[in-house]
């Protein structure tokens, strides 16, 4: 026998015993007639058991807390709120039975749809107030997203001014809820549709304390599903919610989740059967690319490089052109990645965020800091004299992923190669470790991934506002302060989108605050028997309610 193989062989050993060793057991009694996805159970019907594999664990499912695609996907699961998603990714009624506003637009009125929460309690007008007002009480990490949405005295909360009591919200009884905003804003309903804005029971949460959503038993679902299993780093496990209001049209039975970092052992848990869709990095695209299941998608997260801009070197904002321009960002997506990935050259992604004139923003606003080798080095160069610096070395925090790994290590031998003196050294941590570093700001350089929150620019441009929970860098230019707070009361639809152009063109082309990279593409293996898993562009990326196995 082969080598190769023989190792093969040894490998599909080893990872279906490490699938086996995977405790996907309910803490309900199972019914053992359920069968791996795409076989028959007894009564003859295919068993409604949906596998996947993503490459992290969820740092936390504190609705008020979470600031990750991980986290707001399983939310987007086993919660819900005034308003969902469809399947062309726009905000429709979902717990908002009935939706009335005041002439001006600053009042809306919501009656809440009768449904209750897994323990039978009622979901009521209050679950929103608590929640959103515990959003600026405990300042979570997306707690801009109520001053993206305009609710009244958000900004002065957030900013210590005032009291999270005094938001704008308020149960006017059992089933009405009152939300004043401090003007008519465009993207209101739009925003919430995103985990942010979902309810919470007040009394579940202040019975478990600190260990709130931090384990299934402390957890409470109102949505499609419920958390059942949550083995840490390796795997979780939801359920159809029989007590979901909708429950009816909630096909599928499970969905298991497994963590997978090594992108070989993803193919293999592919190939045995053991998950139904899974993302292919660069190393394995060749090998599948002639797959009947094999897809390219394009999607809209972006990749960038993060500057401590209170680092002695890294806060002259020539040193950050260099540091950008001398990378080949054509060669990382087509040679490194090869998983439908782009160059990007600004923060916003292209191909799905239009002026009302129909104009891509990306192609609007063009491209920032290109240039080649020879004037990243000049450019380089110059600025490390003037910082009276004739080398620098930098650390650069990553997530331990595949794909992180192999992009820092592009980046570090072209910024070793094409700037003389830099050295690069590589930091790699699980993902969640990742954003707590970057929170922290306690890193040099920070390799970091954006998904947007809602279909807006402004999804990408807000963030870098002062002192915004997503800045993480310690950026802050008034300019962009003042464009953002314009553009949040615009109501003239083409007056905005020149605001939001404009933001943009004060981060990189004025300041290079930050470093974009890629706009990221995803190769993936997904079984044809996986029908109406919708994949949202923006908020969280998957929709499980209507999905089946066919």
């Amino acid at each position: 026998m082969k080598r190769k193989t023989w190792l093969g062989f040894m490998f599909l050993a080893i990872f279906a015993l490490l699938v086996s060793g995977c405790n996907f057991s309910s803490t309900e009694k199972d019914t053992g007639d359920k069968k791996d996805d795409g076989e028959k159970k007894e009564d003859g019907k295919v068993a409604q058991v949906l596998n996947l594999g993503v490459t992290a664990d969820i740092p936390t499912l504190d609705s008020t807390k979470a600031h990750d695609a991980i986290a707001f996907d399983v939310l987007n699961n086993v919660n819900e709120g005034l308003f969902r998603q469809d399947e062309n990714n726009q905000p429709v009624p979902i717990l908002a039975e009935q939706h009335e506003k005041s002439e001006d637009g600053t009042v809306h009125t919501f009656t809440i749809k009768e449904s209750t929460w897994a323990n039978g309690e009622p979901v009521t007008a209050a679950d929103f107030e608590y929640a959103w007002k515990r959003v600026m009480k405990e300042a979570g990490p997306y707690n801009y997203m109520l001053v993206t949405a305009g609710i009244k005295n958000a900004e002065p909360i957030m900013d210590e001014e005032m009291d999270a009591a005094e938001l704008g919200v308020k149960a006017i009884d059992e089933k009405t809820l009152e939300v004043t905003l401090e003007s008519a804003n465009p993207l209101f309903e739009t925003l919430l549709a995103f985990p942010t804005f979902f309810p919470q029971n007040q009394k579940f949460v202040e019975e478990q304390g600190d260990q709130y959503a931090l384990e299934p038993e402390n957890i409470l679902s109102n949505g499609p599903f419920k958390l059942t299993n949550w083995t840490h780093e390796q795997s979780w496990k939801m359920v159809k919610n029989d007590t979901y209001w909708d429950a009816a049209n909630v096909k599928l039975d499970e969905v298991n989740t497994i963590v997978v970092k090594d992108p070989s052992a993803g193919a293999n848990l592919y190939e045995t059967g053991k998950v139904d869709r899974v993302r292919l990095t660069s190393a394995l695209i060749d090998q599948y690319a002639d797959n009947k299941d094999f897809n390219i998608e394009q999607e809209s997260g972006i990749v960038f490089l993060r500057f401590n801009h209170n680092h002695e070197i890294l806060k002259n904002p020539d040193i950050r052109r260099a540091i950008g321009m001398a990378i080949d960002r054509q060669g990382l997506t087509d040679v490194i990645l090869k998983d439908g990935s782009a160059p990007l050259y600004g923060v916003v992604a292209g191909g799905f965020y239009f002026s009302p004139e129909k104009k891509d923003y990306r192609e609007l606003n063009g491209d920032f800091n290109k240039g080649t080798v020879e004037e990243a080095k000049a450019l380089w160069e110059k600025a490390l004299a003037d910082t009276g610096q004739k080398e620098l070395t930098v650390s650069l925090n990553i997530a331990d992923s595949d794909e992180m790994k192999k992009v820092a290590e592009y980046l570090q031998a072209q910024l070793e190669d094409n700037l003389p003196g830099f050295k690069l050294e590589i930091k790699a941590v699980p993902f969640a470790q990742r954003l707590e570093i970057e929170k922290a700001i306690e890193y040099e350089l920070s390799l970091s991934t954006w998904g947007p929150d809602y279909s807006d620019p402004m999804t990408y441009l807000d963030m870098w506002v002062n002192g915004s929970s997503s800045n993480r860098m310690d950026y802050s230019n008034p300019k962009i302060d003042e464009l953002v707070q314009q553009a949040r009361v615009e109501t003239d639809l083409s007056k905005r989108y020149e605001l939001l152009l404009s933001i943009e063109k004060v981060l990189l082309e004025e300041d290079y605050a930050i470093a974009p990279l890629y706009q990221r593409g995803a190769a993936i293996l997904k079984r044809d028997t996986v029908q109406n898993l919708v994949k949202h562009p923006s908020g969280a990326e998957f929709t499980y309610k209507g999905a089946y196995i066919e």
